[in-house]
């Protein structure tokens, strides 16, 4: 885990984009968490935390159970906003189902990615 404070504005556009897709869901629906993902052929995903009385799952694996049930194989990078002072295991267990390497950025409601993992 990298503990590198940056801000949107630094990096690559495409992770850049999947950041204001993480925090516009989370804006949106006023949830406690938005996370998008890129597959890898450059498609994302977004979603919100999802808190049913039959149904919990946190954003970012929201995230990826869109990704897979569209078809993605793969994942090139994921963006988690939240409040919470790391990515929760399972959620990071998710992404790195589809991928070993990519980066998870947790990033807070500002826009400033706290780490990444």
């Amino acid at each position: 885990m990298t503990n590198a404070r940056t801000t949107v504005a630094d990096l690559d556009p495409e992770d850049a984009k999947i950041v204001t897709l993480a925090r516009s869901v989370r804006a949106r629906t006023g949830a406690a968490e938005g996370a998008a993902v890129r597959d890898t052929d450059g498609r994302t995903y977004a979603a919100a935390t999802v808190a049913l009385p039959s149904l919990k799952l946190t954003a970012l694996q929201a995230a990826v159970a869109a990704a897979v049930s569209s078809g993605a194989e793969g994942l090139e990078a994921a963006a988690v906003v939240t409040a919470a002072d790391q990515v929760d295991g399972d959620s990071t267990a998710a992404v790195r189902d589809l991928t070993t390497t990519g980066p998870i950025f947790r990033v807070d409601a500002s826009g400033t990615v706290v780490d990444t993992a």
